[in-house]
C-alpha cells in the first residue's frame, strides 16, 4: 500500500516512515512543507496520505488545505489527518464533500502502533477512523440539534459514536457489553431512522458516521 506522509519535525517524520515501513506499507514520499504536500499527491495518487494539519509555511492549517485541494483534483484520495488537538472546524471541513476514506487522530494514537496502522488501513479502505475525543466534542456540539440524529436513542448515539471511530460491529459488542445481534440491530435502526437507502455494508455505515459527524 503506497503512502504519502507530511510532517513538519523530522524526529516524528522519520519515526512514522519506519513503522509504517515495518507494517509493509511503501512510503513513497515524504514531505515537511504544504506546497510540498499537495505536489507529492498529485504527483504520486497514493492509497492513503497521512498529513499534519499544521505545515510550513503558515503552521496554522496549511497541510489539511493542502490534503483538501487534492482530494478535490483526485476524489476520493484517502485522507488520514494528525493533529496535536481537536479542531473542530478542520474535522468537519475534511467531513464537507460526504464521502468515506477520512480519518482525524490526535497525534498522541501514534503511540499505540497497531491502533494506528489498522486507522490508516481502515482509511485506504475508503472507511472512516475518527479520534474519540473529536467524536466526542462534535457529539457534544450537536447533541441537542433537531433532524434525523434527534430520532435516536441514547443507545444508537453510543453505537454510532463507535461507529464513527471505526470499531466493527464485535468491537462495539465488547465495548458496550451487548451481543453482536444486539449491534446489528442498533444499526440496522440507525439507518433507517437516518433515512439511508439499502447499499453495501460497509458503505452505509460510513454514510451514517458522516450524517453524525457532520
Amino acid at each position: 500500500m503506497r503512502v504519502v506522509l507530511a510532517e513538519d519535525l523530522f524526529l516524528l517524520r522519520d519515526g512514522l516512515v519506519r513503522l509504517l515501513e515495518s507494517y509493509d506499507f511503501e512510503v513513497v514520499a515524504a514531505v515537511d512543507t504544504g506546497p510540498g504536500l499537495l505536489q507529492a499527491l498529485l504527483d504520486h495518487k497514493p492509497d492513503v496520505a497521512v498529513v499534519d494539519v499544521r505545515l510550513p509555511p503558515t503552521f496554522t492549517d496549511e497541510g489539511l488545505r493542502a490534503a483538501l485541494e487534492a482530494r478535490g483534483r483526485i476524489p476520493g484520495l484517502p485522507v488520514l489527518v494528525l493533529s496535536q488537538y481537536v479542531e473542530q472546524l478542520y474535522a468537519r471541513e475534511l467531513l464537507a464533500d460526504g464521502s468515506g476514506g477520512i480519518g482525524y487522530l490526535l497525534k498522541d494514537r501514534v503511540f499505540d502502533p497497531d491502533g494506528f496502522v489498522e486507522a490508516v488501513r481502515r482509511v485506504a479502505a475508503g472507511g472512516t477512523a475518527m479520534d474519540p475525543d473529536v467524536v466526542a466534542k462534535l457529539f457534544a456540539k450537536d447533541h441537542h440539534r433537531d433532524g434525523p440524529l434527534s430520532r435516536l436513542t441514547p443507545r444508537e448515539r453510543e453505537v454510532l459514536g463507535l461507529m464513527a471511530e471505526g470499531r466493527s460491529n464485535a468491537a462495539i459488542a465488547q465495548e458496550l457489553v451487548i451481543t453482536e445481534r444486539a449491534v446489528i440491530k442498533h444499526t440496522s435502526n440507525i439507518f433507517t431512522k437516518l433515512d439511508l437507502p439499502p447499499s453495501e455494508a460497509d458503505n452505509r455505515r460510513v454514510l451514517a458516521v458522516l450524517a453524525y459527524l457532520k
